[in-house]
């Protein structure tokens, strides 16, 4: 195609104007990059941060509201009234765990029984917010076992585990007995296996962990589970998996995303911003674009007159300058791209004292493909106004200046 041999004439006759201008589309397609790589960065960095310490997906028994049952007399109604002590539990939970094991999507499973209790030494007493789950599985949704810094996370038959805080107010240690109440009004002496602590306040100071064997007789639940806790190998899938369980098995189910609103309008106005970020990058780099090949057909415009006087098609003439646009767009492109690799990859190495990256960056999350068919197109279309402008350009004026 000889059109496309004139065009890297044009572009190889003036190297210096030609470098600065892919350098421009590069620095252009690196700032994309970079964005792209941060937002989404920092997205998955607090999805997993809010998910860590808990569920993607929870199961619970509907909420028994009271029903107005009709009466025979047309101005007497009378209320099915709904027992306040009976726990909401999930009687049949057997065939729910075997239908989440079988879906693909599931990456573990916590039958709990959750209950309010209060730890009781000498005359003070704490508040719990109990979960009770198998030994087996005590890591299935937090990573406990791996934040214990004293005792162990062997729960055993009247084992507890509670957090550093909650300890430190109580003056507990690992191996003491501790008196250990129900909302039930069940009391029982059980002995703290293990102290852990995750740096969260809220877990550290009011949760405890009990094996569900134990919890049965304390919270008088001898055969159901009061939730079912799952999480997921994506945990952006919560929501749609949740309108699945929900239909699947006439549970309550919730998902994170459900749990945490605040933040998932924050996520939602991030990817906004950069957004917006990202189109105004590619709007500087194509006007970029635009106006190096305008100030180029201006410059030539002695040459396309003489084309246009030995009968050259317009369309020829045009060509040239879009397949201009579209080579600076290419390789400008491709060389950003592999420049904002580069960067994030850098910058993902960085760590803090503690070990935590300086910044939530992910290199696989550059949106390279996408970055580079946009910047290709809107090279080419931000030539078609100077490809124009040459194509219409009268020989004999253009031959005269």
């Amino acid at each position: 195609m000889f059109a496309l041999v004139v065009a890297r004439r044009y572009l190889f006759s003036n190297p210096a104007q030609t470098a600065l201008l892919i350098t421009g589309v590069a620095l252009g397609v690196t700032a994309f990059v970079f964005i792209t790589a941060l937002i989404e960065g920092l997205a998955i960095r607090l999805t997993a941060d809010v998910t860590a310490n808990s569920s993607h997906v929870s199961l619970e028994q509907e909420v028994r509201v009271a029903r107005v049952l009709p009466a025979r007399a047309a101005d007497v109604q009378s209320v099915a009234l709904v027992s306040t002590f009976q726990r909401r539990q999930i009687r049949a939970w057997g065939p729910t765990v075997a239908l989440l094991r079988s879906q693909p999507l599931v990456s573990a499973i916590s039958p709990q029984i959750s209950g309010n209790a209060f730890l009781v030494k000498g005359e003070a007493v704490a508040p719990l917010a109990v979960t009770a789950i198998e030994p087996s599985a005590l890591d299935a949704i937090s990573p406990i076992t791996t934040k214990i810094n004293a005792g162990d996370a062997d729960l055993g038959a009247d084992g507890i585990l509670i957090g550093a805080q909650l300890a430190e107010n109580l003056g507990l240690s690992a191996g003491q007995p501790v008196l250990f109440r129900t909302d039930r009004g069940v009391d029982r002496l059980l002995t703290v296996r293990g102290i852990f602590r995750t740096g969260l306040l809220n877990l550290d100071e009011r949760v405890a962990f009990l094996s569900i064997r134990t919890a049965r007789p304390l919270f008088r639940l001898p055969e159901g589970v009061t939730n079912i806790e799952v999480k997921l190998h994506d945990p952006g899938q919560a929501r749609e998996f949740a309108a699945f369980l929900r239909d699947a098995t006439g549970l309550r189910v919730t998902s994170w995303q459900e749990r945490n609103t605040t933040l998932e309008g924050a996520l939602f106005a991030q990817a906004q911003t950069g957004t917006l970020i990202q189109i105004f990058s590619l709007i500087s780099v194509l006007i970029g674009i635009a106006s190096a090949l305008s100030l180029s057909a201006n410059r030539r415009r002695g040459e396309i007159g003489i084309m246009g006087a030995f009968g050259v098609a317009r369309r020829f003439i045009a060509a040239v300058f879009v397949l201009q646009g579209l080579l600076i767009g290419m390789v400008g492109a491709g060389i950003g791209c592999l420049t904002g690799f580069a960067l994030c990859s850098w910058l993902a190495t960085l760590t803090k004292a503690d070990g935590t990256m300086v910044l939530p960056i992910v290199a696989s999350e550059g949106s390279y493909l996408t970055v580079f068919a946009l910047t290709t197109l809107g090279a080419v279309l931000a030539s078609v106004i100077p490809a124009r402008s040459a194509a219409r350009l009268d020989p004999l004026e253009a031959i005269q200046q």
